[in-house]
């Protein structure tokens, strides 16, 4: 096999039944909102003491995930993030954040 064919990281391999991995997998598909079940919690673990409320349970693109994250982060009025299949915004923004989701269709 040539080195063009060969996947970043791998230099070399003895076996010759090795297959490469390619990370060529397709990203989820999102689904409509009716069908997601959003769980939304309170957090202060490795945050240095501070509490945030955590959007988790998110099905879909990452894209998707980011347009809900600044929606719900315009509508509370406060920062965050979304990644890793979870928003987090900072402060104890509960209720705000159940009844943004609720007028988007969504069930927490």
């Amino acid at each position: 096999m040539s080195k063009k064919n060969r996947p970043v990281g791998v230099v070399y391999s003895t076996n010759p039944d090795y297959q490469y991995q390619y990370d060529n997998e397709p990203e989820a598909v999102t689904l409509a909102p009716e069908k997601q079940r959003l769980r939304v919690s309170l957090d202060r673990h490795h945050r240095g003491g501070k509490t945030v409320t955590l959007v988790t349970g998110f099905i879909g693109t990452d894209d998707d995930l980011q347009a809900l994250g600044k929606m719900l982060k315009g509508k509370c009025g406060v920062g965050g993030s979304a990644k890793d299949g979870e928003i987090i915004i900072q402060g104890d923004q509960q209720e705000k954040v159940r009844a943004a989701l609720a007028a988007a269709g969504y069930r927490c």
